[in-house]
């Protein structure tokens, strides 16, 4: 009798999820788009868990620097896929009106998958940790008088982690002005994520080892076997993205259109479920087992993962599509959507500064998160028709820009964005504020890690 909670039914079954694409793309079918879009979907989403369960298996047998600097990226892939696709369509379309509109994509696809993380990912976790704790223990979790006054704790050592992540945040807020994504934000985003990197390494801060499921037990197959495993996972979930994304993204582009909504709403909240769902339920399996703060540790190694390598490289990989140097330009809108996208990590940084999160903070998080996405969904889609425009009228923001009535919608949603803007920066400032003792001990927590880094050669690698 077959023992469903063996990890390699685990891995045959996200294996399962990318058949019935490949039965497609093998016989040629053409499905209905609605079809296209689950299927590949499906793809993308067994793939990412493929390419996730093949990179952690890997850390085995490489160097501790390439896992840490190469691995890590790997493991991500799957959410850089969708971004790099925009990207590369702006940069070989540019000066056309797909190529503008790619590029729009492009961002609203990165600040999606960026608040996605955040909204959903740090506040559900927090949460369902906090749920968890009271009826099993957990050491990572403090118990508070007060309606959801439990904290989740994490550990001293993200500390350098959270200071990059802020690095980066501060200057995701000037990005916008330089007219788009340009060669200054790689070198800077880029650099950071090097710079952290090499401090890492050269400190000597250890990673806690906490595989499970299925990369533990492929880790205990002999090394021959166990390459040829993870080799074999690496390109079939590779080649499994890159079948995939292009008509899963187009495919929801197309889906939108059919049900009356817009292309980048789809893109940017629809397309990064799929590669961020992974990630996800790994770090709940770690809650599962009491390892919470591991859980926690990687959400966090991602958001900067994301914050900067995803944002940092879309302009590389739009230039080797245009053929030379190039600026990946957007819109306003999307202005406002990075703007909204570093005012949240800047909120959730604020939250993070004491090393702990609570429940209260968790749901403030969530609430935030889920309540723009629904109204702004409302106001571009569910609100009756000439609603939005008798709205409109009784602002004095839309006769002071003079916006036609046509756009009152896209109106609207650009009101939404500045004003959780401006809620997520002024609720940050406050904490930071309030809790500015305990940012220098964050701060200086990091700067010794980083005064270690410089004062010490690189750590040996382990044989």
């Amino acid at each position: 009798m077959i023992d469903l909670r063996h990890p390699l039914v685990a891995v045959g079954g996200a294996g399962l999820l990318t058949v019935p694409w490949v039965a497609v793309v093998l016989t040629g079918a053409h499905p209905t788009t609605g079809l296209t879009v689950m299927l590949s979907g499906l793809a993308v989403l067994g793939a990412s868990f493929l390419l996730a369960w093949a990179a952690e298996t890997a850390e085995k047998d490489v160097p501790r620097s390439f896992a840490i600097a190469v691995l890590a990226v790997l493991a991500v892939a799957p959410e850089y896929a969708v971004d790099a696709l925009y990207a590369w369509t702006a940069g070989a379309q540019a000066g056309t009106a797909r190529g503008v509109e790619a590029g729009n994509l492009a961002v609203a696809n990165m600040t999606g998958a960026n608040r996605i993380l955040i909204g959903l990912g740090w506040s559900g976790i927090a949460l369902f940790t906090l749920w968890r704790a009271k009826r099993v223990a957990d050491v990572s979790v403090q118990h508070r008088d007060g309606f959801l006054a439990d904290v989740v704790s994490l550990d001293r050592g993200i500390a350098i982690e959270i200071c990059f992540l802020a690095a980066a945040t501060l200057w995701a807020f000037f990005v916008p002005f330089g007219g788009g994504i340009d060669a200054v934000d790689t070198v800077i985003l880029v650099g950071l994520y090097a710079l952290y990197i090499v401090i890492i390494l050269r400190a000597g801060i250890e990673v806690e080892e906490e595989h499970i499921g299925v990369p533990a037990y492929l880790q205990t197959y002999r090394r021959p076997k166990r390459i040829a495993t993870v080799l074999g996972l690496f390109l079939y979930s590779g080649a499994m993205i890159m079948i995939a994304v292009e008509p899963f993204a187009h495919g929801l582009e197309s889906l939108g259109v059919a049900v009356g909504v817009p292309k980048f709403f789809m893109i940017q909240w629809i397309a990064p479920l799929a590669s961020e769902s992974p990630e996800l339920i790994v770090v709940t399996v770690l809650v599962l087992k009491s390892r919470s703060t591991a859980g926690f540790n990687a959400l966090i190694s991602s958001k900067l993962n994301q914050w900067t390598l995803l944002i940092g490289t879309l302009a590389v990989v739009y230039s080797i599509a245009l053929g030379g140097y190039g600026v990946l330009e957007f819109e306003f809108k999307q202005s406002l959507e990075i703007w909204i996208t570093a005012a949240q990590s800047y909120f959730a940084l604020a939250i993070l500064s004491n090393l702990n999160i609570s429940g209260r903070e968790a749901v403030a998080l969530l609430v935030l998160f889920v309540s723009q996405v629904l109204l702004e969904f409302a106001f571009l889609r569910l609100l009756p028709e000439g609603t939005l425009e008798s709205i409109l009228a009784a602002l004095p923001t839309g006769p002071l820009l003079g916006t036609a009535p046509e756009h009152a919608g896209e109106a609207l949603s650009h009101l939404t964005l500045e004003a959780y803007t401006v809620v997520y920066v002024l609720l940050g400032t406050a904490l930071f504020v309030r809790r500015r003792k305990a940012v220098a001990e964050l701060v200086t927590i990091a700067g010794a890690t980083a005064r270690q880094a410089i004062g010490r050669s690189p750590a040996p690698e382990a044989d």
